[in-house]
């Protein structure tokens, strides 16, 4: 028997759910076992055609009101078009703006900047109980911290889990992950990795120099840009957790191993906005070793990606991987596929290790760390 859908309602209707949504629709009819493009063709039963957007918050005049088919391609938004046949889908609903619109966004030219509709907000927790729900994907722009505490917790009051792909630490707290345990909820998080990015690259260099047997003296990631996401970050008082998140990547390599962080060695985020770039991040590393006899070694990466396409296809997983875990009863925030999929887990992971937990879960299998998350029968209430 087939497996049900998956029900997902998203907060942001930008340039990661514009690839995501025409991934939905280009991936739908593909059932072979090695698809090119996405990381796992199945999860538990799951493919990426079995995903259903179910509602849409946004607060921009040009998104909300509008069916997400026709949304995705709304100013400004730039990502790649590779799909341009998309199912209409639900009407954008409004959605409180709290801080999720920075004084620097609103203030941008119409075409690289955010706008925020004259329209009450509707009543999150409501939709998500009226749609049956059964994922939030959170995709509101970086330094959104109000915003995406009043979604989480809208999330926990419909029974909904929780898919936190900005830096706005939920599921790596544990008083926010608490909150999700205690209404049997799991959820993913925190800050989405891209499936060919730089953190994940900053992360296998390190893990290579280490089992190499050498030493890591310096290691610099500067990321470039075009896209909403670069210029929102332009704000440095937004882009503090995101350039923590970043680090978080590589100081994990040392904090597995018990070894110390030299002062000033390393270093990672977001340099700067440059609108012709568009949806195109580049990415420039710098990792400066020490190898035998103290000989130095030096390695010099440039990386260069369709940003928002870049991390659609591990959204698709962790989506899977979620509602996975929800049939098998698993609470509270999900360690390997939070390390695999995202910058700041709960738990940094070696890649391998991480790998092996989402592969586990994938096959329904519950690791023993897994097992400690799915809380035991309450007797008095199943007799």
């Amino acid at each position: 028997m087939a497996p049900a859908r998956i029900r997902v309602a998203v907060i942001g209707v930008g340039n990661c759910f514009s690839s995501l949504y025409q991934g939905f629709e280009f991936y739908k009819d593909r059932d072979e076992d090695q698809i090119p493009g996405v990381m796992h063709s199945s999860i538990g039963g799951y493919r990426a055609g079995d995903i259903d957007i179910v509602a849409a918050f946004d607060v921009d005049p040009r998104k909300v009101g509008k069916p997400v088919g026709e949304a995705i391609f709304s100013a400004p938004n730039c990502a790649r078009v590779f799909q341009a046949d998309v199912p209409a889908g639900p009407v954008v609903q409004m959605g409180p703006a709290l801080d999720g619109v920075s004084e620097h966004m609103a203030s941008q030219p119409e075409e690289v900047g955010f706008r925020v509709a004259d329209a009450e907000p509707v009543d999150v927790a409501q939709v998500l109980r009226d749609t049956q729900a059964d994922i939030l994907l959170n995709y509101l722009p970086v330094g959104s911290q109000e915003a995406t505490e009043f979604y989480a917790q809208a999330a926990i009051d419909a029974g909904v889990a929780f898919l936190n792909c900005i830096p706005v630490f939920i599921a790596s707290n544990p008083v926010w992950e608490q909150k999700f345990i205690d209404a049997g909820l799991p959820l993913i998080g925190d800050d989405m990795r891209s499936q060919v990015g730089a953190s994940v690259l900053s992360q296998v260099l390190q893990e290579l120099a280490f089992d190499r047997g050498a030493e890591v003296e310096f290691h610099q990631q500067i990321n470039i840009g075009g896209n909403t996401d670069f210029n929102n970050m332009m704000v440095q008082s937004r882009l503090a957790s995101k350039k923590k998140s970043k680090e978080n990547v590589i100081r994990s390599q040392n904090d597995i191993r018990n070894i110390p962080v030299p002062k000033d060695s390393l270093f990672a985020g977001p340099s700067t906005f440059i609108p012709y770039l568009r949806d195109n991040k580049v990415a420039y590393l710098n990792l400066r070793l020490k190898g035998f006899g103290g000989a130095p070694i030096t390695m010099d990466v440039k990386l260069s990606v369709q940003d928002s396409e870049n991390s659609a296809g591990v959204v698709i997983d962790a989506i899977r991987y979620l509602k996975v875990a929800r049939e098998l009863g698993v609470v509270g925030a999900l360690r390997g596929p939070s390390a695999w999929t995202q910058k700041t887990p709960p738990e940094q992971m070696m890649y391998a290790d991480a790998k092996f937990e989402c592969e586990a879960l994938a096959r329904r299998e519950l690791t023993a760390s897994v097992r400690r998350q799915v809380p035991p029968l309450d007797v008095t209430t199943a007799s």
